[in-house]
This record gives C-alpha cells, structure tokens and sequence, in this order.
C-alpha cells in the first residue's frame, strides 16, 4: 500500500489503540479559542450549554453568550437576527431538535437571507448510545445539505472538530457541524490540515476508494490496514465537507480504482453517500456501494453494540468490500 506522506503523516502513529476524545470536546475548545480571537463571535445555546460543550465560552464571555431555553425555533431566529447586525453567532443544541426540531426557521431566516450563523448539532448518528431513536439524529445531513447557501461538515475526530469551528468562524456563509457525543478515535495529529471544502486522500491504493466522512473514517482507516493483509489495495479519502463536495479529489480516486464504498454514521437516503452517488453519476459512472443506517430508526444501547449491529465497524467494511469487489468482477 503506497502511502500519501502529505495526508499520512498527520495520522497518529496508532490506529489500533488510538487515545479517544468526543467531538464536542474538540468544538468547545475550538468555540473558546474563536471568542478569544473574535470579539463578535456570540454563542447561543438551548439549555444544553454543558452538553454541547458551550460552557467553556459562556465561562470566559457571559457578555456574549445567550441562554434560549428549550425553544430550538427561537434559537436560530434569534441568532439571524445577531448575524444580521453584523456579529457571528454559533448556536447548539442536539441534533435531534437543530435542526431536526427547527428546520423551516434554519430554511428561511437563516439560508433565504444567507446569515452566517453557525449551528452545532451535537450528539448525532446512533452513537448516542442508551438515549435512544428520539435522540440518535440520523437524517440531518440529508435535511442541511439540501439547503441552499448551508455548509456541511462532519469532521473526523475532536483535532479536525476544533479546527473546524476555527474556520467556520472565518466562513462568511451558513454552516452545519455535526457532532458526535462519546469520545471516539483521535485519527489525526495536531497540525492536520482543514479547510472548509477540501477532502483528503489519507491513504493511497488501487483496488477500490473507500469514501468516508465523520467518525467512520477511523473504521475505514482501520479497515485498509487489514484488506491490505489480504491482498486489497485499499484508499482511504476521507470528506469532512459534505457540502460543498471536493468534487476535484473524489473524482480523482474514482478514475484511479474505478469502484467506491461509501460509509457514515447516517441515513443513506439522501446522505453522504447520495451526495457521492449524485456526483460520479454526472462526472465519471462507477460501481457504488453505500454503507450507513437503511431506512430504519436507530435503538436504544451501548455505541459499540449500536455501531456492530447496523454493520458500520471496520470488520463488516471489510467483509463489505471483498464482496463487493467479487460482485463487481462477476459482473
């Protein structure tokens, strides 16, 4: 397996027992360094300031930070309001209710007069483990990335959250970031890059492109270390950014192996993957297999478990590809 020094070098040296941090952790920390820099940078939050990991700025700006309480529509109307004046508002909550819960407010306030309001949506995918259906947001990239005007990003682990919201900070458009709530692999070192739009080839192979984004970029890295072990070139691009796409980088992959795997921790119905889909299908047809949630509710349990059952490990990415891979010569 050749190795990309560019991207790779900034992986951490362990893949298989990585040190864990939660997203949210990397957001909150990146939210306090951005208040520091930025003087109009407020925060607003519906009574999950702890949760979401707003405390840190509220701590440290309580002049710049405002409490909603649970009226997630408000939240995001208020927050256009805040933008509208010329300030840069980032608001959080749980996915589930921002903006699962606020939605047609997002749409018109915020995407229909292009404020750069901020929103954080923690505790995504169905890593929220015990809580539930209710609370494990599965549709939101689908619902913010057909949008006009909104960013989406999904970053791969609490180094890239942080530098995420740095550059969300400085993006003169609507963002989305997801974010996850237990503490997953640390993949990347500090000075890994990010830029809002950019996708990046981690590791370098022939056989097939396994395209990724979010937390499922460990399990794919996972993954091409031990189909490398059975003979299958594996690459790794991993896309923070799911809107807009790096179409350049994708596209590149695609015409070097021809066949492609795409994985999140999310609705395939007009996800991720569509959005990869959507694209080769316009620019360079190839053989496309999606893994994510299908069509169903996520349930109640531990985030391994969860993760094990809905076949999104690095294990069943692997079994995954080799029969895809035979399929596809079949065919």
């Amino acid at each position: 397996m050749s190795i990309n020094k560019k991207n790779s070098d900034y992986l951490t040296s362990d893949l298989n027992n990585p040190k864990r941090e939660s997203l949210r952790s990397g957001f909150g920390q990146g939210l306090l360094k951005v208040g520091q820099i930025n003087p109009n940078v407020f925060a607003l939050c519906a009574d999950l300031t702890e949760s979401t990991q707003m405390h840190l700025f509220k701590e440290s700006f309580p002049e710049r930070f405002v409490e909603i309480g649970i009226a997630e529509q408000n939240l995001v109307t208020v927050a256009s309001g805040i933008a509208a004046m010329g300030k840069i508002p980032f608001v959080s909550s749980y996915a589930a209710f921002s903006p699962g819960r606020n939605w047609e407010q997002i749409r018109t306030t915020i995407c229909l007069n292009d404020r750069p309001v901020k929103i954080v949506g923690s505790h995504s995918g169905i890593s929220v483990g015990p809580d539930g259906a209710t609370h494990q947001m599965l549709e939101d990239i689908a619902l913010m990335r057909v949008l006009p005007n909104m960013v989406v990003i999904a970053p791969g682990d609490s180094v890239e959250a942080l530098k995420a919201t740095l550059m969300m900070s400085l993006d003169s458009r609507p963002n989305y970031i997801r974010l996850a709530r237990e503490a997953t692999p640390v993949i990347f070192e500090e000075e890994m890059p990010f830029k809002i739009g950019q996708a990046y080839t981690l590791l370098e192979g022939q056989d097939i492109s396994l395209i990724t984004t979010g937390t499922m970029t460990y399990h794919a890295l996972r993954a091409a270390q031990e189909l490398f072990k059975k003979g299958i070139d594996a690459e790794v691009v991993h896309v923070p950014t799911i809107k807009p796409l790096d179409e350049e980088t994708i596209l590149k992959s695609l015409k070097k192996t021809k066949i492609a795997i795409t994985v999140e921790e999310g609705q395939m119905n007009a996800g991720f993957g569509s959005s990869i889909c959507e694209l080769a299908s316009e620019k360079y047809p190839v053989p496309i297999l999606r893994l994510g949630i299908k069509d169903r509710f996520g349930e109640s349990g531990q985030p391994d478990q969860l993760l094990e059952r809905f076949g999104l490990t690095y294990t069943n990415i692997i079994k995954q590809t080799i029969s895809f891979i035979n399929l596809t010569k079949k065919a």
